[in-house]
């Protein structure tokens, strides 16, 4: 069992034949990953050599999904091209799309989201600026390292890239079912709160990991979600203690102002609900450990 992504998951890859879009198609592939094709207008008909098999490419998502039964696409179109990408697969009824591109303008992912939401949320979006989605054993779709853990019962779910890739090492010998990467952008599609429900139905997840970072309010929220909706132990990490005010760090959401998203603040509402928050990605994952159920 996974969330979003499973064993079962045809992946297709829009921008395929760019060197970013090649590169982690031949590295998903390399993962036992099933990439079944991709999409490029302008070169329609030809094949991509991902190392391991010759993928074919279809002039536009539609086509792809005809000829495949791809139901999942993994976007590494160039910023300007990416709303018309997601357009273009929500409109071809693509059950999930994860946007890895960043430096996407704020106005371009709000008119996606909202695009996709005015036609029932038929199109889950992971994203932008993300690292993907990843179901150890399973399947890889986007840029997380296939071979930083293993399989096992913790999902995760990140606002940060890095932080997913350090906490997923952390826990390599414990595995996961899923770690989803959301992306830091100060608009993107699928939330904390998305994750931890989906967490919460899986039965092969026994507990969560929910990274944050300063800025905005998605921890707050999260942790108001998880008193009233999740039963599962559940740990947090908030990077940016050390973060003077009024300063962007990173991500074009983590900006604070005043007490408001401040890490000292979310940690204060995830505390509050019963989440144990970690200061170091080193602490959190020795609170996990102890929340594992059969390893305290």
């Amino acid at each position: 069992m996974a969330i979003f992504l499973t064993g079962d998951s045809r992946i297709m890859i829009q921008g395929i034949t760019g060197s970013e879009g090649r590169r982690h198609g031949r590295r998903m592939l390399a993962a036992g990953t099933n990439v079944v094709g991709g999409a490029n207008p302008r070169k329609a008909g030809q094949t991509v050599d991902l190392g391991h098999a010759e993928v074919p490419v279809f002039g536009t998502v539609a086509e792809t999904m005809a000829a495949t039964g791809a139901d999942v696409s993994v976007v590494f179109v160039p910023p300007g091209g990416t709303k018309a990408a997601v357009t273009e697969a929500v409109d071809a009824g693509m059950p999930l799309v994860i946007v890895i591109t960043e430096g996407i303008p704020v106005h371009d992912t709000a008119w996606f989201w909202a695009y996709a939401s005015a036609r029932g949320n038929a199109t889950r979006i992971v994203g932008p600026n993300c690292p993907g989605v990843a179901s150890p054993g399973k399947s890889n779709a986007g840029i997380i390292p296939a071979d930083i853990t293993t399989e096992g019962r913790i999902g995760l779910v990140s606002k940060s890239g890095t932080l997913t890739y350090q906490m997923m090492y952390e826990l390599r010998d414990i595995g996961f079912s899923t770690a989803v990467g959301i992306g830091g952008d100060p608009v993107i599609g699928t939330t904390h709160i998305d994750c931890l429900a989906a967490f919460q139905d899986d039965p092969e997840t026994d507990a969560i990991v929910m990274i944050g970072e300063i800025g905005g309010d998605a921890e707050e929220r999260a942790a108001a979600y998880i008193e009233g909706h999740v039963t599962k132990p559940v740990v947090g990490y908030v990077a940016g203690f050390t973060a003077p005010e009024g300063k962007t760090m990173g991500h074009a959401g983590a900006i604070i102002s005043g007490s408001a998203g401040t890490a000292q603040a979310k940690k204060e509402a995830l505390e509050k609900v019963g989440v144990r928050v970690g200061r170091t990605p080193s602490e959190t994952a020795r609170l996990v450990r102890e929340v594992m159920p059969g390893r305290r």
